[in-house]
């Protein structure tokens, strides 16, 4: 059995985690869901890696989530006759659509985007490399953008432009996206992320695309443009789950405003019952150390207290050298993290009134359940709505999603202090259901003799949205197996 921990861990797949041996390590040090990172790879790598996830799944009996990662729009420069450029301040550097993808050199560089020179003028703030790099228009003339270098250094291929405040039109969904959705759909991705959305219409079109594909996976809209910010609620409420980008997000908004806005959409998605993940940078240090700088255990525990659902690793799993301690590092500030009394109590929701009984008696039962001596929660969940209300109310106690979906096990996987269970409902009688469940709890070492659990459920009849009963059972106790 796992160590239980409340915030999950999510871990990019890459070279360092293709031995199975690792990614069974892996499994056990704490992560909750994977990461295939479609803007690295091909559509066999991500193939294989989803394979070889479904084994070790098979072989441990822990479920966890599988996140594709869709590449979105790569606004880029082009490359150096010399693969890399020294830019000092205050000299003059031009970005030009005109110039062949493999001729840049000390004064100018090809890119990617054609539509740059018409979104930009005088005045217009240019960040490459994640903003190590920054350039000052001067002016557009003929699909030649003319720079001074406000900020200067080292400058190799292909790296990224962001346009300070945002304002790059670029489509969310590229034909690279549309052909890799077909992907998605074979390896039957629990979750499908998209970058760089704007609007609600972003997301809608990507689900109306995927869902074309056959893929039903929950979707995960990566904010990480300005814009996105400014269209904050539409964009969640079009989603499932939104992840808090901060590398271009940082950018585009500037690193001072950052965690502000992290703590502000951290919140927002929690009150709007959508999950959230904290993603990049986040140990980056152990991508070659196999231990975390301060900074980055105060970043973390920081994501906890906010009330992240997840937390995610990219480099330091997917190519790093310490990938396992990584997750274990991550595993380690959770567990202390949530410990804190702060982290345990909540004030969500306790004004609303509530139209639905399911979503009421989820609520009624955290309530309980924070407030008298109860060891855990379990709902019987076919869409898994009850577990996910639950979560949004901040507890130390542990929530079992008993489902016999696996769609729907997959979504929990993301769902903070959410424990997936695999339960097949057979039995119509609510007492012989009750002991199976407490049964399931104690083969898994969840449960224990004299431990007391609330249970949710409907009328047993396998309908999505039917909780309306809430029941209080104690381990050793009537028809409670002991």
């Amino acid at each position: 059995m796992r160590v239980l921990k409340r915030t999950k861990i999510v871990a990019t797949l890459g070279p360092a985690t293709d031995d199975l041996e690792v990614l069974e390590k892996l499994f056990w040090a704490g992560v909750d869901v994977v990461r295939l990172n479609f803007s690295h790879g091909s559509a066999q790598d991500h193939i294989d890696r989803a394979n070889n996830v479904r084994a070790v799944i098979a072989k441990t009996g822990y479920r966890v989530g599988i996140l594709a990662d869709l590449q979105g729009p790569k606004i880029r420069i082009a490359r150096f006759a010399n693969d890399k450029v020294w830019l000092n301040e205050g000299q003059e550097f031009a970005l030009d659509i005109n110039l062949g993808e493999n001729e840049g050199d000390h004064g100018q560089v090809g890119i990617t985007y054609e539509p740059l020179a018409n979104e930009v003028g005088e005045g217009s703030r240019l960040l490459l490399d994640d903003g190590r790099i920054v350039l000052d228009v001067v002016n557009v003339e003929r699909g030649r953008v003319n720079c001074v270098v406000a900020v200067g250094g080292q400058l190799s291929n292909n790296k990224g432009i962001n346009l300070l405040g945002g304002g790059l039109s670029a489509t969310a969904l590229t034909e690279k996206d549309i052909e890799d959705i077909q992907t998605v759909a074979a390896i039957n991705a629990d979750f499908v992320a998209i970058s760089f959305p704007r609007s609600a219409d972003d997301m809608n079109y990507a689900r109306k695309l995927l869902n074309e594909a056959g893929c039903y996976a929950s979707l995960v809209a990566k904010i990480e443009r300005a814009e996105a910010m400014e269209a904050m609620d539409e964009i969640i409420l079009a989603s499932d789950v939104i992840m808090v980008a901060r590398g271009d997000l940082g950018v585009e908004i500037g690193d001072a405003n950052l965690p502000a806005a992290q703590k502000q959409l951290i919140k927002r998605a929690r009150q709007l019952d959508r999950a959230v993940i904290t993603a990049t940078q986040m140990m980056e240090s152990m991508i070659d150390n196999p231990i975390p700088t301060r900074a980055e255990v105060f970043d973390v525990a920081n994501a906890v207290v906010d009330g992240t659902d997840a937390i995610m690793l990219s480099a330091e799993t997917a190519m790093g050298k310490y990938p396992v301690k990584a997750v274990e590092s991550m595993t380690r500030i959770c567990l202390e993290t949530e410990k804190q009394q702060s982290v345990r109590k909540s004030k969500h929701r306790v004004d609303t009134h509530f139209s639905r009984v399911d979503e009421a008696i989820a609520m009624s039962a955290m309530y309980m359940a924070n407030h008298s001596d109860i060891n855990g929660l379990i709902a019987l969940t076919q869409s898994g709505a009850t577990p996910l209300w639950m979560s949004r109310i901040s507890s130390g106690l542990p929530i079992f999603a008993f489902s016999s979906q696996e769609s729907t096990l997959g979504k929990v996987t993301l769902y903070r202090g959410v424990i997936p269970v695999h339960f097949s409902l057979e039995a119509q009688d609510h007492a012989e259901v009750n002991r199976e469940i407490i049964e399931v709890l104690k083969k898994h070492g969840y449960a224990k003799k004299g431990d007391t659990f609330i249970i949710t459920k409907g009328d047993l009849t396998g309908q999505e949205g039917g909780t309306n009963a809430m029941k209080v059972v104690t381990v050793g106790e009537g028809l409670i197996p002991a």
